[in-house]
């Protein structure tokens, strides 16, 4: 069967001598993976477009008892260069994919997600500077739209003077420790945590954590995700992201 669909690429990685196998993140079959043959080679036709993060209309081969599809054709849905280009987007871009591919199985559809990566990824192309809040946030979104998002709870007080926590196992944002697993929040992270999650409060991105605020602040989302996602493994990509930390 033939399948044409809009994708984006989380991952890429050599196969043979010219090959790559590539995992898509797709719109109507969820992950995929395809190889795609001789793409390595100078003059192949998918040289351009298998980087991670851009967002293609593709074309593939599907076999029930294959668990690697075979790329036909590829185009730009959103040709996104500065994704590619700039070293601190790169480092946010290849983070953000290999969060997808954490928390999706194969084959999962889900088109909220898809709809969200989609226009984060153009809105962060053409950004002229990045936050080094912007993946706290996008962690926050990714999980809100996979069904595990964080609930403030009723009443919530986020003036100063009042704590925060992050209670793991029922997932609310309150301000007193729930569980034998609550996280006890710095002022600048809770009143992160609390905007975030109001759609549209693009003031966020504005506010000053330090770099152990933020690089604890995703360890404590991650530990979230890993509690209510099984198979959750260390990202390998952290390590390129801590350059936008260490700015």
């Amino acid at each position: 069967m033939i399948i044409k669909t809009e994708a984006i690429v989380l991952r890429a990685i050599e196969f043979k001598e010219s090959s790559l196998i590539v995992s898509l993140f797709t719109r109507k079959e969820g992950i995929v993976s395809v190889i795609a043959k001789g793409a390595r080679k100078p003059k192949s036709k998918f040289s351009a477009y298998l980087v991670p993060g851009q967002v293609l209309e593709v074309v593939f081969y599907h076999k029930p008892t294959r668990n690697i599809q075979t790329l036909s054709d590829t185009s730009y849905l959103l040709k996104l260069d500065r994704l590619r280009t700039d070293i601190e987007k790169m480092a946010l871009t290849t983070t953000t994919m290999e969060l997808v591919g954490q928390v999706l199985h194969e084959n999962e559809v889900n088109e909220p997600l898809f709809l969200f990566i989609t226009k984060m990824l153009s809105w962060l192309n053409k950004r002229e500077q990045v936050s080094r809040l912007i993946f706290p946030y996008i962690q926050l979104r990714i999980i809100d739209r996979i069904g595990i998002g964080l609930q403030a709870e009723e009443n919530l007080e986020t003036n100063s003077g009042f704590r925060g926590y992050i209670n793991i196992e029922s997932g609310a944002l309150s301000n007193s420790p729930e569980g034998e697993q609550a996280i006890a929040l710095t002022d600048k992270q809770f009143s992160f945590l609390s905007k975030s999650l109001i759609p549209g409060k693009k003031t966020i991105f504005e506010k000053k954590l330090t770099k152990n605020e933020l690089s604890d602040l995703i360890e404590y989302l991650d530990k979230y995700i890993r509690y209510h996602v099984e198979g959750v493994k260390p990202r390998k990509s952290d390590d390129i992201f801590a350059t936008i930390l260490s700015h």
